[in-house]
């Protein structure tokens, strides 16, 4: 297949794609370090989508850094503005969404997600995280003798809920792109668009 017919079939795809997602945002969930941010801005420019990643929105809101709002006004505190946040970008219309990686663990933007998105799981070992998030200093929830010890806990804590995502991928040490098209493969299988009409 020539380059031309590849990139117009990939159109066709990404059309579908738009067109079976409708209304709903695309929200990656996961732990920090999983990717979520730098894999959504990719998958949205693949997908002509609009992407926001609800923690620059968060501290745009509260005109602070995240670390800032965890030392002043505590983890609840933020928990609260980060569902709101995440509310108002759902309400905005279909977006990508990177959230954070506590973000699905309420209950009530776990519900929104279901009603107005569909969530897109990127799941990774502890170690892959752990590499990734040691080479950052802006983890409030890391900020202990124990980082290690601490990634482990949330995973255990976390793992059972993200797990009722939509959609599970693989994060790993590989290309930002090949997530993004595995991404999109595992979107045109749930909806049925493999060997639609090309």
């Amino acid at each position: 297949m020539s380059a031309v017919a590849e990139t117009r079939s990939d159109t066709g795809e990404i059309e579908r794609l738009r067109a079976a997602l409708g209304e709903r945002s695309l929200v990656l969930v996961g732990m920090m370090g999983a990717g979520k941010s730098s894999v959504g801005r990719r998958l949205a420019m693949k997908l002509q989508m609009p992407f926001a990643d609800a923690d620059v929105e968060i501290e745009k809101a509260a005109g602070m850094t995240i670390p800032e709002i965890f030392a002043s006004r505590g983890e609840s505190d933020f928990r609260d503005g980060e569902r709101r946040v995440i509310a108002r970008l759902l309400a905005e219309g279909p977006k990508v969404l990177a959230t954070g990686g506590g973000a699905y663990m309420s209950a009530e933007t776990r519900e929104r997600v279901g009603r107005m998105g569909l969530s897109v799981w990127l799941k990774a070992d502890a170690d892959v995280l752990m590499r990734r998030v040691r080479k950052r200093s802006n983890r409030p929830l890391l900020k202990n003798p124990d980082p290690e010890g601490t990634l482990r806990r949330l995973i255990d804590e976390r793992y059972p809920v993200y797990a009722h995502s939509d959609i599970t991928v693989l994060s790993r040490d590989v290309p930002h792109d090949v997530v993004v098209g595995e991404i999109i493969d595992a979107l045109a299988q749930r909806f049925s668009l493999d060997g639609a009409a090309e």
